[in-house]
């Protein structure tokens, strides 16, 4: 007859036997030491062990229920129970009906084993009925569990306290977007996820489970969810949500996640959370002008040119939820160097407007002062260079010197890296003025020739050194003897070894470059008939233009 017995796998306990951090449930009344001793035994209801005990009470009536107010676990020795089955089911129904938590008979004076009528009653009503097989001390029960409930509701008053004070400092020092979530997610345990009205997520704080679980297939998810103008629990995954705005104007949504675990999905704290952090974000978007999708796409672009993803699941899932197609794409990395503040508005926007009317979905952000990236999504097939191009023009509209620097293009999002490591080379090899292409605006990397390899390495010591190991004698001899062998030697070297087009180009007799080189051979131990040794001096001669920054040579 009996459906079930107290199942010993109960959650974690406290010294007082309850799970801290939420409501006292029945379950956990009936691991008490003061019940246990009782040897208790659930006949019907196992499924609802988990309703919340709000008080306990006593009762030898036949009509206990007009004294309730729901959430009671009811005690009786079962002597004013009646003996007619409709006077039993009047009786079970009369408890369910104020939501009562439990009936707690004891199996020692009228009754030893519970009788059927009340078995069948307490079933068909879902409630759930235990039975102590030996005498327990009801007043003893009752001290302990209300004391347990009165502890539990002053800690959860402190608790509230404290989720209060950490918003409040976190808003008076100006906290970002970023910071909030992250203390709720820390504050509350569970993944919180801020959407913009278009169900894009632009920031998530994982807790118990990972970005790709949370974000994965993101925009369908969060549009199966109805947006409410209240918190609350919504959708068919059961995430709690909370409006983000202000003066009646809707920004986004936040987003708690429910536990992946059985404990319960959320209480009072968590929704407590979700609207304190929907507040301290309303007050940093005031606070903190920038968009918080521009912010988004920062955040998102810095972390995957800095590989600072857990997986690359995680990498995929988060810029697909930014509105990023991550697969039948490639990607090309490119960086847009200001070298210097652009007025009005910010070089970020105008680039991204500029891709949104060529219909090119990308991540745009600032990577370093004077510097933002561009993360391109190109369909198969689909040219990355008018992109570069129209990129190019808008940049020079914003800063007449600006450089932009093109990595190759990769076929999976996890090897954006190495695009834009290639885009950083490309332009740290640019020096300022460097002419282009003919028809083309940015730089790529087979434009990386020696002189803007050297011009990249300039603060190399090595290359230092070897520029003054290989001239160093040679510079002095001039300087010393006011001579201009340096000049002399370029000229040998341009013209491929030629004596006669280096006495051209320098205006001298034959002779006289014959006996010139003769010297430099001298001072330098080199035999200039040597294509290697030339070479060597070729390199350095370019190496030393770099380094005094001169420009090339007529």
């Amino acid at each position: 007859m009996h459906d079930d017995t107290v199942n010993d796998e109960s959650p974690a306990k406290d010294r007082d036997g309850t799970a801290p951090g939420r409501a006292l449930t029945v379950a956990d009344v009936l691991a008490l030491p003061v019940l246990t001793a009782g040897h208790p035994q659930v006949v019907t209801g196992v499924a609802h062990l988990d309703r919340p005990v709000r008080w306990v009470h006593i009762t030898e009536l036949t009509d206990p229920a007009s004294f309730l107010k729901g959430g009671e676990l009811v005690l009786t020795t079962g002597m004013p129970l009646p003996e007619e089955a409709a006077q039993v089911r009047r009786y079970v129904d009369e408890l369910a009906g104020v939501e009562a938590a439990a009936l707690v008979i004891e199996l020692v004076r009228r009754y030893h084993r519970p009788p059927d009528a009340l078995v069948h009653a307490c079933r068909a009503r879902g409630l759930p009925l235990i039975t102590l097989a030996r005498d327990v001390n009801f007043l003893e029960v009752t001290q302990v569990v209300h004391a347990l409930i009165l502890g539990n509701q002053a800690e959860a008053i402190r608790r509230t306290q404290r989720i209060h004070e950490a918003f409040t400092a976190l808003t008076l020092r100006g906290a970002g977007p970023r910071d909030v979530m992250r203390a709720a997610a820390t504050m509350s345990g569970r993944t919180v996820v801020l959407e913009n009205l278009v169900h894009q997520a632009l920031i998530c704080e994982p807790s118990g489970s990972t970005v790709r679980e949370a974000l994965t297939d993101w925009e369908a998810r969060s549009r199966a969810t109805p947006a409410g103008d209240h918190t609350g629990v919504f959708g068919p995954d059961g995430r709690l949500a909370a409006p983000v705005e202000y003066q009646g104007e809707r920004w986004g949504r936040l987003v708690m996640l429910p536990p992946r675990t059985e404990q319960p999905a959320f209480g009072p704290e968590d929704v407590t959370v979700l609207e304190r952090t929907a507040m301290a974000l309303t007050v940093a978007r005031l606070i903190h002008t920038a968009p918080w999708e521009r912010t988004a796409h920062r955040d998102a672009l810095r972390d995957l040119v800095e590989q600072r993803h857990h997986s690359p699941g995680d990498a995929r899932a988060r810029c697909a939820a930014l509105g990023l197609p991550t697969r039948d794409v490639t990607f090309v990395g490119i960086l847009v160097d200001l070298h210097a503040e652009a007025e009005g508005t910010g070089p970020e926007t105008l680039l991204s407007r500029e891709l949104g009317t060529a219909g090119v979905p990308a991540l745009v952000g600032d990577l370093a002062p004077g510097r933002v990236g561009i993360l391109l999504a190109l369909r198969p097939g689909q040219p990355w260079r008018p992109v570069a191009e129209r990129l190019s023009r808008t940049a020079l509209g914003l800063a007449p010197h600006a450089v932009v620097s093109v990595g190759s293009e990769v076929r999976d999002l996890c090897d954006t890296p190495r695009s834009f490591r290639e885009a950083a080379r490309t332009a740290q090899a640019t020096p300022p003025g460097q002419p282009l292409p003919a028809g083309r605006s940015f730089h790529e990397p087979p434009d990386i020739g020696l002189r803007r390899l050297l011009h990249a390495l300039r603060e190399d010591t090595r290359i230092q050194e070897y520029t003054e190991r290989q001239l160093g004698r040679l510079i002095e001899h001039d300087t010393q003897r006011s001579t201009d062998l340096l000049t002399t030697l370029r000229h040998y070297l341009d013209a491929a070894g030629s004596k006669t087009t280096a006495a051209r180009r320098g205006g001298l007799s034959r002779e006289t470059v014959y006996q010139r080189l003769r010297t430099i051979e001298r001072l330098l131990g080199c035999d200039l008939e040597s294509g290697e040794q030339r070479t060597e001096l070729h390199v350095a001669l370019t190496a030393l233009d770099v380094l005094r920054a001169c420009p090339d040579p007529p």
